[in-house]
């Protein structure tokens, strides 16, 4: 046998080809950096501010009458929207929070207003609706003038507002504010 010993092969691998698929993915992530600062429009904030009922009971400059409610953190802030009441309202007697903690959250206060329940209901009506809260019942099971409104808090709950008239004495209503979780659909 006689093998002459024979110099190995040459052969050079590029690195040409890796380096252009390199190249055309930072091209392209700079186009699309690019096109996305030229198109941004920015983060816009919405308007939380009641809006104006144009006859009808006029809102109250502050919700002092629902604080006993609205203390707590575990009201989503989207669901805030719904603690407004007419000038002339006033606590009727203590609020109350019937679980106190121990299960889905739900308050009421008593109030009283200088007005009738038709205006009453009205009022909630006209600035819940304009809020985005749903108005989906009228009437409570015992007769007297009531409405329900839902929204979807933030917190993946729904929220109910209820306000129910309890009796007419004169020019003035008695009725209740009750907001509560409501961790089931209607």
């Amino acid at each position: 046998m006689s093998d002459q010993p024979k110099a190995p092969l040459t052969t050079t691998t590029s690195i040409w080809p890796a380096a252009v698929v390199l190249i055309v993915a930072v091209v392209m992530l700079g186009v699309f950096m690019l096109i996305n600062f030229v198109a941004d429009q920015g983060v816009t904030s919405s308007s939380t501010t009641v809006p104006v009922v144009v006859g009808g009971l006029d809102v109250a400059p502050s919700s002092v009458a629902l604080d006993y409610c609205r203390h707590t953190s575990e009201i989503p802030t989207n669901i805030t929207s719904a603690f407004l009441v007419p000038r002339t309202s006033q606590v009727a007697s203590p609020g109350n929070i019937p679980n106190a903690g121990a299960g889905d959250f739900d308050c009421y206060q008593p109030l009283v207003t200088r007005a009738n329940s038709g205006s009453l209901l009205n009022f909630y009506a006209a600035h819940l609706e304009t809020l985005g809260w749903n108005l989906f019942s009228h009437g409570a099971s015992n007769g007297s003038p009531q409405s329900l409104f839902q929204k979807a808090g933030n917190d993946g709950f729904y929220w109910v507002v209820g306000i129910t008239v309890n009796s007419v004495h004169g020019a003035n209503v008695r009725w209740t504010f009750r907001i509560y979780q409501n961790s089931q659909t209607i």
